[in-house]
């Protein structure tokens, strides 16, 4: 029975995201914002949003083990999608033509990767009020990364883009968006909850649980609307939705010490979430490195650094496994 509530909650989870997603794009085109703004801060944080509300609903349930899995195993696992952009577009080389304009956030993305794992282990016992002062600088970086993004970005001409035919109002757009968030405030603590069983039935535990099966629900979304924004040719759009959720799940990782009232979120995360992160950390820097080397060299029908993305993806799955993360 608690299969069949995981399975169907988190299938409501990836519609529900999935419509965010859309009438997130539906705000962002009606306001005439940009592909790359579009997919590195705006689809990032709204296809985001189920991973930040599952750790708040894990940190209610007393399981920051699964907030944290949640939140480092989703960025693995958005890594694996660029290899499966390179899939889906065999016949060109998507992440190639929109590679300089990502260099700047990939870089600020395993920056703030890198951040979290070095207060993991530094461990700096300050608090102001019941938040760790860590937590506090994670947000603090997230802040100045995207104002340095934006900053950086190329808005040339984009008032001039034409809206195209079909795009719901704005109004439409607005009313979807507060909906569908709502909606998945009520549908992920079921998700939580059930994720939380399994745990306990199959001795997986938390840890694991939220490295893998929970990562990837939460980051269905992110694959959904990647795909759809690689078919229509809006790859700043598909390849910044990657990047920026990396980006959001680390702030996300401060966001969620704000919820986490018993004393420092960073703290209580066991210490084998450094591998976790640093399997994370590795794949997004591989990810940033085959956008920008000139690697065209494929096994059979696949690009070499693609491939190392998937077989790098699943060697750190199995690696957690026979590591004993279940506890």
């Amino acid at each position: 029975m608690v299969w069949l509530v995981f399975v169907l909650s988190a299938a409501a989870i990836v519609y529900t995201a999935t419509q965010l997603a859309r009438y997130g794009d539906v705000l962002a085109i009606r306001t005439r914002l940009g592909g790359m703004f579009i997919g590195l801060l705006l689809l990032a944080g709204v296809t985001s949003l189920p991973e930040v509300l599952t750790s708040i609903s894990a940190i209610n349930l007393n399981a920051p083990n699964l907030a944290a899995g949640n939140l480092l195993g989703s960025n693995a696992f958005n890594m694996l999608l660029l290899a499966v952009l390179d899939l889906v577009h065999r016949k060109t080389r998507i992440l190639r033509r929109a590679a300089l304009k990502h260099a700047l956030s990939g870089s600020l993305t395993i920056f703030l990767i890198g951040l979290v794992l070095f207060f993991m282990l530094a461990d700096i016992r300050i608090q102001i009020g019941w938040v760790g002062l860590d937590s506090l600088l994670i947000i603090a970086a997230y802040v100045v990364a995207v104002r340095l993004i934006r900053s950086n970005m190329d808005t040339g001409g984009v008032t001039e883009w034409p809206i195209p035919q079909g795009t719901p109002s704005l109004l439409r757009g607005a009313i979807g968006f507060l909906v569908s968030a709502t909606a998945l405030v009520f549908i992920t603590p079921i998700m939580v909850r059930s994720s939380a069983v399994i745990a306990e039935m199959t001795g997986l535990g938390t840890t694991f649980i939220g490295t893998t099966l929970v990562a990837t629900v939460t980051s269905l979304p992110e694959m959904v609307t990647t795909l759809a924004a690689a078919r229509i040719g809006a790859d700043d759009m598909a390849i910044g939705n990657l990047f920026g959720s990396n980006l959001f799940n680390m702030f996300a990782v401060g966001l969620t010490d704000v919820f986490y009232t018993s004393g420092r979120f960073l703290a209580v995360i066991d210490p084998s979430f450094l591998l976790v992160g640093m399997l994370g950390l590795l794949m997004t820097g591989l990810g940033l490195i085959g956008n920008l080397a000139r690697l065209e060299r494929r096994v059979l029908f696949i690009e070499v650094d693609a491939l190392t993305l998937i077989l790098m993806y699943f060697a750190g799955m199995w690696l957690l496994y026979s590591r004993g993360l279940a506890p």
